[in-house]
């Protein structure tokens, strides 16, 4: 009996310990604060308890961009950096403007050290970056990222064979409202994400899911498949998640424009039509991507002029591939302007261009839309404001899926 009762006291004592603990985590030990705390007006409080720290920033997105040098691409847009104000209780406090409706990323910075907001329990990877995450609604744009009261599709994680990348590898598919019940065929939008960046990222940093949710529940949009591919194809999926374990994220990755993504893809289409309930023809298929991504969808549409009737260029990495000589598969990249003359011979329904006015990619993608227009071929355009940020992706998503499968 003795040992039983020592047994209950330590176990009270270990819950008591542990309740302390979490209080501790939640507030620091000090003032009890909010962070971020959204106002009537838009304008947001960020709060940080640290008593200790001799200079406390913030840095988001939300902030007017400053300009910054990137070795080989020049001065490039990157979010400004404001100071935090420590009261006497220890407690460093920032409150901006009034802000758009938009999702926010931010970053706090303790004494020069880049941190999450430890008050904030949202937050995203980026590559090898953790961000912060701020979500203000209250325009119909914004709002197409929420999680609404509407029908919601099925997110899986979907590992298929590439026998052209001798890889198993992972996809994540995007299946509308009742596609379980149904037996009916689908369209499917293939989505690609920009160097760097995974499977995931179109998801969770693009709210793909819950922008398809919206624009069907809306009736702006066709219930379709989306397919959000790996581009990395040295990869088998995001890192983390595969045989190599806890691997550090890294933009600089082999293989990734050298042909082998482009020349590899049908696998992925194999795969799907295989799988899924699919329409598997040109009318029911399009593809689209960001950066890399847009790079990937342009030369996958014209080395295949026979498999997609849509295509999306967001921000496209237009003439960024690796040049003749390396290896790969730089038969992939030769003769660009013919074969885009030959996609255009075959009447896709749609060539879609979306690029920021400050992008570090404006001039590459005025160059295409040159050549495109010295030869009539037709294609919509949409011309934001910013840079090379997901903030533009996601506008050019909302924008490009509606014009799908008509």
């Amino acid at each position: 009996m003795k040992a039983i009762k020592m047994m209950v006291v330590a176990a009270l004592c270990l819950m008591g310990s542990a309740a302390q603990a979490q209080q501790n985590l939640s507030w620091g030990q000090g003032p009890q604060v909010a962070s971020p705390d959204v106002h009537a007006d838009n304008s947001v409080t960020f709060n940080l308890i640290a008593p200790e720290a001799q200079k406390v920033q913030i840095t988001g997105d939300f902030l007017p961009t400053q300009k910054i040098k990137v070795e080989g691409y020049g001065e490039v847009e990157a979010p400004g950096v404001v100071d935090l104000v420590k009261n006497d209780k220890g407690v460093w406090s920032f409150t901006s403007e009034p802000l758009k409706p938009e999702l926010y990323t931010y970053n706090m910075m303790v004494d020069g050290v880049k941190i999450i907001d430890p008050l904030n329990v949202y937050n995203i990877r980026d590559i090898n970056n953790l961000f912060s995450v701020l979500l203000i609604g209250g325009d119909a744009r914004t709002d197409l990222y929420k999680v609404n009261k509407v029908a919601h599709g099925t997110v899986s994680k979907v590992w298929y064979e590439s026998p052209t990348a001798g890889l198993t590898r992972r996809l994540t598919v995007y299946t509308p409202a009742g596609y379980e019940k149904s037996k009916k065929k689908y369209p499917v939008f293939y989505l690609l994400h920009g160097i760097g960046g995974d499977e995931n990222a179109w998801s969770e940093l693009g709210r793909a899911a819950q922008i398809l949710d919206n624009l069907i529940a809306q009736g702006k949009a066709e219930p379709m498949i989306l397919v959000m591919t790996n581009g990395n194809i040295s990869q088998e999926a995001c890192p983390g998640e595969t045989s190599e374990g806890f691997k550090v994220p890294t933009m600089m990755l082999p293989k990734t424009m050298e042909g082998s993504f482009e020349t590899a893809f049908p696998d992925v289409v194999k795969f799907i039509e295989k799988t899924y309930r699919v329409k598997k023809d040109k009318a029911h298929r399009a593809i689209a991507g960001l950066s890399m991504g847009g790079f990937h969808s342009l030369f996958i549409s014209i080395n295949n002029p026979d498999m997609f009737g849509y295509v999306g260029l967001f921000s496209a990495a237009v003439d960024q591939q690796q040049k003749d000589g390396a290896e790969g598969h730089p038969e992939v990249y030769a003769d660009r302007d013919q074969k885009i003359d030959c996609l255009f011979s075959k009447n896709p329904k749609l060539f879609w261009i979306g690029i920021g006015k400050t992008d570090f990619l404006f001039k590459n993608n005025n160059d295409l839309r040159a050549y495109l227009d010295s030869k009539n071929h037709k294609y919509t355009y949409l011309e934001t404001d910013g840079g090379h940020i997901w903030r533009n992706w996601r506008i050019y998503l909302t924008e490009f899926t509606p014009l799908l499968f008509k």
